[in-house]
Protein backbone atom coordinates (compact mmCIF):
# COMPACT_ATOMS: atom_id res chain seq x y z
CA UNK A 1 0.00 0.00 0.00
CA UNK A 2 2.73 2.12 -0.20
CA UNK A 3 1.73 3.50 -3.80
CA UNK A 4 -1.22 5.11 -1.72
CA UNK A 5 -0.12 7.25 0.88
CA UNK A 6 -3.41 8.60 1.29
CA UNK A 7 -4.79 5.59 2.91
CA UNK A 8 -2.96 6.16 5.90
CA UNK A 9 -3.40 3.22 7.59
CA UNK A 10 -4.48 3.63 11.46
CA UNK A 11 -5.06 7.41 10.92
CA UNK A 12 -7.46 8.26 8.03
CA UNK A 13 -8.45 4.24 7.28
CA UNK A 14 -9.29 2.97 10.76
CA UNK A 15 -12.68 0.47 9.53
CA UNK A 16 -12.25 -1.89 6.92
CA UNK A 17 -14.23 -4.70 5.36
CA UNK A 18 -12.37 -8.01 4.26
CA UNK A 19 -14.41 -9.95 2.02
CA UNK A 20 -12.94 -13.26 2.03
CA UNK A 21 -10.92 -13.31 4.32
CA UNK A 22 -9.37 -16.87 5.15
CA UNK A 23 -7.48 -17.50 8.60
CA UNK A 24 -7.84 -13.25 8.45
CA UNK A 25 -3.90 -12.16 8.40
CA UNK A 26 -4.54 -9.40 6.68
CA UNK A 27 -6.68 -8.40 9.85
CA UNK A 28 -4.55 -9.57 12.05
CA UNK A 29 -1.33 -7.81 10.57
CA UNK A 30 -3.21 -4.52 10.43
CA UNK A 31 -3.77 -4.64 14.74
CA UNK A 32 -0.37 -3.09 15.07
CA UNK A 33 -1.30 0.27 12.34
CA UNK A 34 -4.71 0.70 14.78
CA UNK A 35 -7.09 -0.63 11.88
CA UNK A 36 -9.93 -2.60 12.69
CA UNK A 37 -11.03 -5.71 9.75
CA UNK A 38 -14.45 -6.52 9.81
CA UNK A 39 -13.34 -10.17 8.10
CA UNK A 40 -15.81 -12.52 6.49
CA UNK A 41 -15.53 -15.59 4.80
CA UNK A 42 -18.54 -17.76 3.40
CA UNK A 43 -20.46 -21.00 4.44
CA UNK A 44 -18.42 -22.75 2.09
CA UNK A 45 -15.53 -25.11 3.14
CA UNK A 46 -13.66 -21.80 3.95
CA UNK A 47 -15.69 -21.41 6.96
CA UNK A 48 -13.72 -23.37 9.35
CA UNK A 49 -10.81 -20.09 8.41
CA UNK A 50 -13.40 -18.42 10.30
CA UNK A 51 -13.33 -20.11 13.56
CA UNK A 52 -9.64 -20.30 12.98
CA UNK A 53 -9.32 -16.45 12.75
CA UNK A 54 -11.66 -16.35 15.83
CA UNK A 55 -9.04 -18.75 17.87
CA UNK A 56 -6.22 -16.42 16.68
CA UNK A 57 -8.03 -13.55 18.48
CA UNK A 58 -8.72 -11.67 15.17
CA UNK A 59 -12.40 -10.38 14.36
CA UNK A 60 -14.11 -12.55 11.54
CA UNK A 61 -17.77 -13.49 11.04
CA UNK A 62 -19.46 -15.95 9.01
CA UNK A 63 -21.04 -14.33 5.89
CA UNK A 64 -22.24 -14.97 2.75
CA UNK A 65 -22.62 -12.45 -0.92
CA UNK A 66 -25.69 -13.81 -2.52
CA UNK A 67 -29.46 -12.66 -2.76
CA UNK A 68 -29.43 -10.60 0.29
CA UNK A 69 -27.71 -6.98 1.93
CA UNK A 70 -24.75 -7.49 4.15
CA UNK A 71 -25.56 -6.86 7.98
CA UNK A 72 -23.51 -3.18 7.88
CA UNK A 73 -25.62 0.18 7.24
CA UNK A 74 -24.66 2.45 4.00
CA UNK A 75 -21.40 4.09 3.89
CA UNK A 76 -19.30 3.03 6.78
CA UNK A 77 -16.27 1.42 5.87
CA UNK A 78 -13.10 3.35 4.54
CA UNK A 79 -11.87 0.36 2.67
CA UNK A 80 -13.06 -2.61 1.25
CA UNK A 81 -9.99 -5.09 0.46
CA UNK A 82 -10.28 -8.56 -1.41
CA UNK A 83 -6.97 -10.72 -1.83
CA UNK A 84 -6.81 -13.86 -4.19
CA UNK A 85 -10.11 -12.84 -4.59
CA UNK A 86 -11.99 -15.38 -7.13
CA UNK A 87 -15.83 -13.52 -6.48
CA UNK A 88 -17.42 -13.00 -9.78
CA UNK A 89 -17.99 -8.88 -9.39
CA UNK A 90 -18.56 -8.85 -12.92
CA UNK A 91 -21.37 -11.25 -13.61
CA UNK A 92 -24.94 -10.03 -13.15
CA UNK A 93 -25.19 -6.43 -13.63
CA UNK A 94 -22.18 -5.92 -11.00
CA UNK A 95 -24.68 -6.79 -8.16
CA UNK A 96 -21.89 -8.04 -5.39
CA UNK A 97 -19.45 -4.92 -6.38
CA UNK A 98 -22.27 -2.61 -6.34
CA UNK A 99 -23.24 -4.02 -2.43
CA UNK A 100 -19.54 -2.94 -1.83
CA UNK A 101 -19.97 0.30 -3.18
CA UNK A 102 -23.44 0.84 -0.97
CA UNK A 103 -21.15 -0.38 2.48
CA UNK A 104 -18.02 1.88 1.35
CA UNK A 105 -17.42 5.09 2.33
CA UNK A 106 -17.37 8.16 -0.37
CA UNK A 107 -13.60 8.51 -1.25
CA UNK A 108 -13.07 5.25 0.22
CA UNK A 109 -10.87 2.66 -1.54
CA UNK A 110 -11.45 -0.98 -2.98
CA UNK A 111 -8.21 -2.63 -2.99
CA UNK A 112 -8.11 -5.88 -5.26
CA UNK A 113 -5.74 -8.52 -5.68
CA UNK A 114 -6.63 -11.07 -8.16
CA UNK A 115 -5.48 -12.98 -11.09
CA UNK A 116 -7.10 -10.58 -13.29
CA UNK A 117 -5.45 -8.12 -12.53
CA UNK A 118 -1.62 -9.59 -13.02
CA UNK A 119 -2.45 -12.48 -15.26
CA UNK A 120 -2.45 -12.32 -19.03
CA UNK A 121 -4.60 -15.98 -19.47
CA UNK A 122 -7.35 -15.24 -21.73
CA UNK A 123 -10.12 -15.81 -19.53
CA UNK A 124 -8.32 -13.70 -17.09
CA UNK A 125 -8.18 -10.72 -19.70
CA UNK A 126 -11.44 -11.13 -20.19
CA UNK A 127 -12.77 -10.27 -16.20
CA UNK A 128 -9.90 -7.42 -16.13
CA UNK A 129 -12.03 -5.97 -19.33
CA UNK A 130 -15.44 -6.61 -17.59
CA UNK A 131 -14.19 -5.50 -14.40
CA UNK A 132 -12.55 -2.09 -16.35
CA UNK A 133 -15.79 -0.99 -17.60
CA UNK A 134 -17.90 -1.94 -14.78
CA UNK A 135 -16.07 0.14 -12.34
CA UNK A 136 -16.15 2.86 -15.08
CA UNK A 137 -19.53 2.96 -15.02
CA UNK A 138 -19.44 2.95 -11.17
CA UNK A 139 -17.92 5.88 -11.41
CA UNK A 140 -15.05 4.73 -9.91
CA UNK A 141 -11.25 5.75 -10.17
CA UNK A 142 -8.46 3.51 -10.79
CA UNK A 143 -5.90 4.96 -8.79
CA UNK A 144 -2.80 2.18 -9.22
CA UNK A 145 -1.67 -1.06 -10.01
CA UNK A 146 0.89 -1.89 -8.09
CA UNK A 147 2.77 -5.46 -8.31
CA UNK A 148 4.86 -7.07 -5.69
CA UNK A 149 8.29 -7.50 -7.42
CA UNK A 150 9.39 -10.70 -4.88
CA UNK A 151 5.94 -13.05 -5.91
CA UNK A 152 4.15 -11.03 -9.04
CA UNK A 153 1.21 -10.79 -7.22
CA UNK A 154 -0.73 -7.40 -8.36
CA UNK A 155 -3.08 -5.13 -6.55
CA UNK A 156 -5.48 -2.85 -8.40
CA UNK A 157 -7.03 0.17 -5.94
CA UNK A 158 -9.76 1.87 -6.65
CA UNK A 159 -11.44 4.99 -5.27
CA UNK A 160 -15.09 5.54 -4.69
CA UNK A 161 -16.31 8.92 -5.86
CA UNK A 162 -17.44 11.94 -3.19
CA UNK A 163 -19.61 13.74 -5.38
CA UNK A 164 -22.59 12.91 -7.90
CA UNK A 165 -20.83 14.63 -10.65
CA UNK A 166 -19.99 11.55 -12.96
CA UNK A 167 -23.32 9.93 -12.28
CA UNK A 168 -24.79 12.97 -13.97
CA UNK A 169 -22.62 13.34 -16.95
CA UNK A 170 -22.61 8.87 -17.69
CA UNK A 171 -24.16 8.84 -21.02
CA UNK A 172 -26.14 5.32 -20.33
CA UNK A 173 -27.41 4.80 -16.68
CA UNK A 174 -26.04 1.95 -16.46
CA UNK A 175 -25.81 0.19 -13.19
CA UNK A 176 -28.96 2.41 -12.52
CA UNK A 177 -28.95 4.74 -9.41
CA UNK A 178 -31.51 3.57 -6.75
CA UNK A 179 -34.91 4.76 -6.07
CA UNK A 180 -34.74 7.39 -4.17
CA UNK A 181 -37.43 5.71 -2.32
CA UNK A 182 -34.71 2.80 -1.28
CA UNK A 183 -33.02 2.82 1.85
CA UNK A 184 -29.56 2.51 1.43
CA UNK A 185 -29.39 1.88 5.58
CA UNK A 186 -31.82 -1.18 5.56
CA UNK A 187 -29.91 -4.54 5.67
CA UNK A 188 -31.34 -7.00 7.67
CA UNK A 189 -33.44 -9.07 5.49
CA UNK A 190 -33.31 -7.10 2.24
CA UNK A 191 -32.60 -8.08 -1.18
CA UNK A 192 -29.18 -7.12 -3.06
CA UNK A 193 -30.84 -5.42 -6.00
CA UNK A 194 -27.97 -3.69 -9.10
CA UNK A 195 -28.16 -0.25 -8.30
CA UNK A 196 -26.16 2.90 -6.71
CA UNK A 197 -27.18 5.29 -4.11
CA UNK A 198 -26.00 9.21 -5.34
CA UNK A 199 -23.14 10.72 -2.46
CA UNK A 200 -24.56 12.91 -0.09
CA UNK A 201 -23.80 15.98 -0.62
CA UNK A 202 -25.53 18.61 2.32
CA UNK A 203 -22.96 19.01 4.69
CA UNK A 204 -25.56 18.27 7.35
CA UNK A 205 -25.90 14.84 6.16
CA UNK A 206 -23.67 11.29 6.95
CA UNK A 207 -21.20 10.71 4.47
CA UNK A 208 -20.68 14.07 3.11
CA UNK A 209 -17.38 14.37 4.73
CA UNK A 210 -14.98 12.17 6.45
CA UNK A 211 -14.28 11.29 9.82
CA UNK A 212 -11.88 12.76 12.27
CA UNK A 213 -8.46 11.26 12.05
CA UNK A 214 -8.08 7.71 15.11
CA UNK A 215 -7.50 8.01 17.99
CA UNK A 216 -9.26 11.19 18.03
CA UNK A 217 -12.40 9.88 16.07
CA UNK A 218 -13.64 7.57 18.74
CA UNK A 219 -14.70 10.44 21.35
CA UNK A 220 -15.48 12.93 18.74
CA UNK A 221 -19.57 13.11 18.02
CA UNK A 222 -20.14 12.91 14.56
CA UNK A 223 -20.86 16.39 12.38
CA UNK A 224 -23.89 14.91 11.68
CA UNK A 225 -25.66 14.23 14.99
CA UNK A 226 -26.37 18.20 15.47
CA UNK A 227 -30.49 18.19 14.49
CA UNK A 228 -30.91 14.90 15.86
CA UNK A 229 -32.80 13.44 19.18
CA UNK A 230 -30.88 10.98 20.99
CA UNK A 231 -32.01 7.46 22.22
CA UNK A 232 -32.00 8.08 25.64
CA UNK A 233 -34.42 11.57 25.31
CA UNK A 234 -31.79 14.38 25.28
CA UNK A 235 -30.17 16.04 22.20
CA UNK A 236 -27.96 13.13 20.23
CA UNK A 237 -24.74 15.40 21.02
CA UNK A 238 -25.19 15.69 24.45
CA UNK A 239 -26.55 11.83 24.60
CA UNK A 240 -23.36 10.38 23.09
CA UNK A 241 -20.90 12.73 25.36
CA UNK A 242 -23.27 11.58 28.58
CA UNK A 243 -23.12 7.52 27.21
CA UNK A 244 -19.33 7.72 26.48
CA UNK A 245 -18.45 9.03 30.04
CA UNK A 246 -20.80 6.70 31.79
CA UNK A 247 -18.82 3.84 30.49
CA UNK A 248 -15.34 4.75 31.10
CA UNK A 249 -16.96 5.46 34.37
CA UNK A 250 -18.19 1.68 34.85
CA UNK A 251 -15.25 0.92 32.76
CA UNK A 252 -12.29 2.41 35.24
CA UNK A 253 -14.36 2.26 38.83
CA UNK A 254 -16.33 -1.67 38.43
CA UNK A 255 -15.34 -3.60 35.28
CA UNK A 256 -11.56 -2.87 35.50
CA UNK A 257 -11.41 -4.89 38.89
CA UNK A 258 -14.51 -5.05 40.79
CA UNK A 259 -15.72 -7.91 38.80
CA UNK A 260 -12.55 -10.59 39.25
CA UNK A 261 -12.76 -10.79 35.41
CA UNK A 262 -8.70 -11.37 34.50
CA UNK A 263 -8.62 -8.64 31.38
CA UNK A 264 -5.06 -9.88 30.42
CA UNK A 265 -6.54 -12.74 29.34
CA UNK A 266 -9.66 -11.37 27.40
CA UNK A 267 -9.37 -10.92 23.47
CA UNK A 268 -12.95 -11.19 21.94
CA UNK A 269 -15.82 -8.97 23.20
CA UNK A 270 -19.01 -8.73 22.30
CA UNK A 271 -21.43 -5.77 23.41
CA UNK A 272 -24.78 -7.36 23.03
CA UNK A 273 -26.75 -4.38 22.55
CA UNK A 274 -24.12 -1.58 21.87
CA UNK A 275 -26.50 1.81 21.46
CA UNK A 276 -23.65 4.43 20.79
CA UNK A 277 -20.70 1.85 21.57
CA UNK A 278 -19.78 3.39 24.35
CA UNK A 279 -18.61 -0.08 26.55
CA UNK A 280 -16.09 -0.49 23.74
CA UNK A 281 -14.62 3.07 22.84
CA UNK A 282 -14.07 2.59 26.97
CA UNK A 283 -12.43 -0.54 26.48
CA UNK A 284 -10.22 0.96 23.33
CA UNK A 285 -6.83 1.30 25.40
CA UNK A 286 -7.08 -2.24 26.67
CA UNK A 287 -5.72 -5.25 23.61
CA UNK A 288 -9.11 -6.14 22.96
CA UNK A 289 -11.50 -6.01 20.34
CA UNK A 290 -15.35 -5.64 20.29
CA UNK A 291 -18.03 -6.55 18.45
CA UNK A 292 -20.85 -3.92 18.55
CA UNK A 293 -24.44 -5.75 17.80
CA UNK A 294 -27.10 -3.14 17.18
CA UNK A 295 -30.93 -4.94 17.51
CA UNK A 296 -33.14 -4.97 14.35
CA UNK A 297 -35.54 -3.88 17.24
CA UNK A 298 -33.13 -1.02 18.95
CA UNK A 299 -32.94 2.52 17.21
CA UNK A 300 -30.08 2.10 14.66
CA UNK A 301 -27.56 3.51 16.12
CA UNK A 302 -24.74 1.30 14.06
CA UNK A 303 -23.54 4.43 11.92
CA UNK A 304 -22.74 6.40 14.59
CA UNK A 305 -20.53 3.14 15.95
CA UNK A 306 -18.78 3.11 12.91
CA UNK A 307 -18.32 6.90 13.00
CA UNK A 308 -15.90 6.11 15.89
CA UNK A 309 -13.98 3.93 14.53
CA UNK A 310 -15.67 1.00 15.94
CA UNK A 311 -17.39 -1.65 14.02
CA UNK A 312 -20.12 -3.75 14.45
CA UNK A 313 -23.31 -5.71 13.03
CA UNK A 314 -27.05 -5.41 12.69
CA UNK A 315 -29.07 -8.81 14.23
CA UNK A 316 -32.39 -10.48 15.65
CA UNK A 317 -31.28 -11.66 19.00
CA UNK A 318 -34.37 -14.46 18.35
CA UNK A 319 -32.39 -16.05 16.25
CA UNK A 320 -28.61 -17.53 16.24
CA UNK A 321 -25.68 -15.66 15.87
CA UNK A 322 -23.74 -16.33 12.95
CA UNK A 323 -20.17 -17.36 14.63
CA UNK A 324 -18.78 -20.61 15.50
CA UNK A 325 -19.59 -22.00 19.35
CA UNK A 326 -17.23 -21.10 22.31
CA UNK A 327 -15.67 -17.65 19.83
CA UNK A 328 -15.70 -15.07 22.44
CA UNK A 329 -14.06 -14.41 25.66
CA UNK A 330 -16.62 -12.05 27.28
CA UNK A 331 -20.57 -11.07 26.48
CA UNK A 332 -21.79 -7.81 27.77
CA UNK A 333 -25.98 -7.11 28.00
CA UNK A 334 -26.95 -3.59 28.72
CA UNK A 335 -30.83 -3.61 29.28
CA UNK A 336 -31.28 -6.27 26.70
CA UNK A 337 -32.76 -9.36 27.98
CA UNK A 338 -35.78 -6.98 29.46
CA UNK A 339 -36.52 -6.07 26.15
CA UNK A 340 -35.85 -9.20 24.28
CA UNK A 341 -38.36 -11.41 26.26
CA UNK A 342 -41.15 -9.94 25.39
CA UNK A 343 -40.18 -11.58 21.94
CA UNK A 344 -38.55 -14.40 22.44
CA UNK A 345 -38.09 -17.19 24.79
CA UNK A 346 -34.82 -15.70 27.46
CA UNK A 347 -34.11 -19.58 27.93
CA UNK A 348 -33.36 -20.24 24.56
CA UNK A 349 -31.13 -16.68 24.44
CA UNK A 350 -29.00 -17.54 27.26
CA UNK A 351 -28.53 -20.82 25.50
CA UNK A 352 -27.16 -19.09 22.58
CA UNK A 353 -25.09 -16.67 24.88
CA UNK A 354 -23.89 -20.45 26.08
CA UNK A 355 -23.12 -21.68 22.54
CA UNK A 356 -21.06 -18.30 21.81
CA UNK A 357 -19.07 -18.16 25.17
CA UNK A 358 -15.71 -19.39 25.43
CA UNK A 359 -16.06 -21.79 29.00
CA UNK A 360 -13.86 -19.37 31.24
CA UNK A 361 -15.60 -16.53 29.76
CA UNK A 362 -17.26 -14.18 31.62
CA UNK A 363 -21.46 -12.29 31.03
CA UNK A 364 -21.93 -9.23 32.50
CA UNK A 365 -25.70 -7.97 32.40
CA UNK A 366 -26.91 -4.65 33.71
CA UNK A 367 -31.00 -5.19 33.59
CA UNK A 368 -33.76 -4.89 36.11
CA UNK A 369 -33.97 -6.98 38.83
CA UNK A 370 -36.63 -8.98 37.97
CA UNK A 371 -34.35 -10.00 34.64
CA UNK A 372 -31.02 -10.09 36.48
CA UNK A 373 -32.93 -12.89 39.19
CA UNK A 374 -33.97 -15.13 35.75
CA UNK A 375 -30.65 -15.04 34.08
CA UNK A 376 -29.14 -15.51 37.22
CA UNK A 377 -31.13 -18.83 37.90
CA UNK A 378 -30.49 -19.90 33.95
CA UNK A 379 -26.77 -19.41 35.05
CA UNK A 380 -27.09 -21.73 37.95
CA UNK A 381 -28.76 -23.97 35.98
CA UNK A 382 -25.72 -24.05 33.73
CA UNK A 383 -23.33 -24.26 36.83
CA UNK A 384 -21.78 -21.35 36.03
CA UNK A 385 -20.63 -19.26 38.67
CA UNK A 386 -21.49 -16.33 40.43
CA UNK A 387 -18.85 -13.54 40.58
CA UNK A 388 -20.92 -10.98 41.31
CA UNK A 389 -24.39 -9.78 41.78
CA UNK A 390 -25.72 -6.45 43.03
CA UNK A 391 -28.99 -4.47 42.85
CA UNK A 392 -30.77 -1.16 43.60
CA UNK A 393 -33.82 1.01 42.77
CA UNK A 394 -35.18 -1.71 40.92
CA UNK A 395 -31.91 -2.07 38.80
CA UNK A 396 -29.62 -4.79 38.59
CA UNK A 397 -26.08 -6.06 37.37
CA UNK A 398 -24.78 -9.18 37.13
CA UNK A 399 -21.56 -10.95 36.11
CA UNK A 400 -21.24 -14.80 35.79
CA UNK A 401 -18.59 -17.21 34.81
CA UNK A 402 -18.75 -19.74 32.51
CA UNK A 403 -17.28 -23.16 34.29
CA UNK A 404 -16.65 -26.27 32.15
CA UNK A 405 -18.93 -28.12 32.95
CA UNK A 406 -21.39 -29.79 30.95
CA UNK A 407 -24.36 -32.57 31.87
CA UNK A 408 -23.37 -36.45 31.33
CA UNK A 409 -25.47 -38.57 28.79
CA UNK A 410 -27.81 -39.76 31.89
CA UNK A 411 -28.07 -36.28 33.33
CA UNK A 412 -29.29 -35.32 29.94
CA UNK A 413 -31.34 -38.35 29.29
CA UNK A 414 -33.16 -37.58 32.89
CA UNK A 415 -33.98 -34.10 31.96
CA UNK A 416 -35.38 -34.75 29.00
CA UNK A 417 -37.84 -37.47 30.38
CA UNK A 418 -38.69 -34.92 33.02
Amino acid sequence: MQSRPDIAWGNRSRVILDVGCGVASFGGFLFEKDVLAMSFAPKDEHEAQVQFALERGIPAILSVMGTKRLPFPSSVFDLVHCARCRVPWHIEGGKLLLELNRVLRPGGFFVWSATPVYQKLPEDVGIWKAMSELTKSMCWQLKAVKKDKLNGVAAAIYRKPTSNGCYNRRPQNEPPLCKESDDPNAAWNVPLQACMHKVPVDELKRGSRWPVQWPLRVETPPYWLNSEVGVYGKAALEDFTADYQHWRNVVSNSYSNGMGINWSLVRNVMDMSAVYGGFAAALKDLKVWVMNVVPIDSPDTLPIIYERGLFGLYHDWCESFNTYPRSYDLLHANHLFSSIKKRCNLQAVIAEVDRILRPEGNLIVRDNVETIGEVESLAKSLRWEIRMIYSKDNKGLLCVYKTHWRPTEKETIRSAII
